[in-house]
């Protein structure tokens, strides 16, 4: 079972392109030759979203869940197919937060699918965290048109569906993909490069935050995923030193 798993392990960091983890835990495994050139991420400049006024959001998943899929707060809702409210387990300890959903994740109503998705599967996978252990959800419910950044305004009025969902589940961690991402939860417009490889906190609330690539972002500069692995290798020290 070991032998099968450590195999496994070794598809999805061949996935990322990078060389093998060690657990501080675990016994010495092989490491693979990393051929990846290191790139900085042209970062778009950031705009700060306007504080908007919006209705408490309260009540439990049960509640929670339908007040979602009916949101018609903002104009993103005349053209979505789904609201993508987010999937896997609601007593995480690990919560993704990425930007919004794309074309897929539209029609399917579930966040980070197609080959973006594939890919977030192998980064977790990576560092001894399945899929379905994590909760994963998105910044924005709704897909912005032609899959464009999306705007404060919008932002704002999906913003107390996230604080919920996080105050529901408690995680211990959270791992923000992407500039959006990390800006929206923490409240900050620093470069992505700023971000990464400290320690933030989700401001009121308090659960830890790492910051790290988007998938999609990987996709298209895969130069960049060694940068992402150390972001990763980062993340699982922080977990494995959090208290129980």
């Amino acid at each position: 079972m070991q032998i099968e798993r450590e195999r496994r392990r070794a598809r999805y960091l061949a996935a990322l392109g990078i060389e093998r983890w060690v657990s501080r835990s675990s016994a010495v495994v092989a490491q693979a030759q990393v051929q990846v050139s290191l790139e900085t991420e042209a970062a778009a400049p950031a705009v700060r979203a306007p504080i908007i006024e919006s209705p408490v959001i309260a009540g439990d998943w049960q509640a929670l869940v339908p007040q979602v899929m009916g949101c018609r707060r903002c104009a993103l809702h005349a053209g979505r197919t789904h609201a993508v409210f987010g999937v896997g387990n609601r007593e995480a300890e690990w919560m993704v937060v990425g930007e919004a959903p794309g074309s897929e994740e539209d029609k399917l109503g579930e966040p980070f699918v197609g080959a973006a998705g594939q890919l977030l599967t192998a980064m977790l996978a990576a560092i001894h965290l399945p899929r379905e252990q994590a909760f994963i959800t998105n910044v924005l419910k709704c897909r912005p048109p032609e899959n464009r950044d999306p705007r404060p305004d919008e932002i704002a009025q999906c913003r107390p569906y996230l604080q919920r969902q996080i105050e529901l589940v408690k995680p211990k961690l959270i791992l923000a993909f992407g500039r959006i991402a990390a800006h929206n939860l923490l409240g900050l417009d620093q470069p992505l490069s700023r971000l990464r490889g400290q320690l933030h906190h989700v401001p009121d609330l308090g659960m830890p935050v790492v910051v790290t690539y988007h998938p999609a972002y990987l996709l298209r500069v895969p130069a960049d995923k060694r940068k992402a692995w150390e972001d990763l290798k980062f993340a699982r020290r922080v977990f494995e030193e959090l208290p129980s």
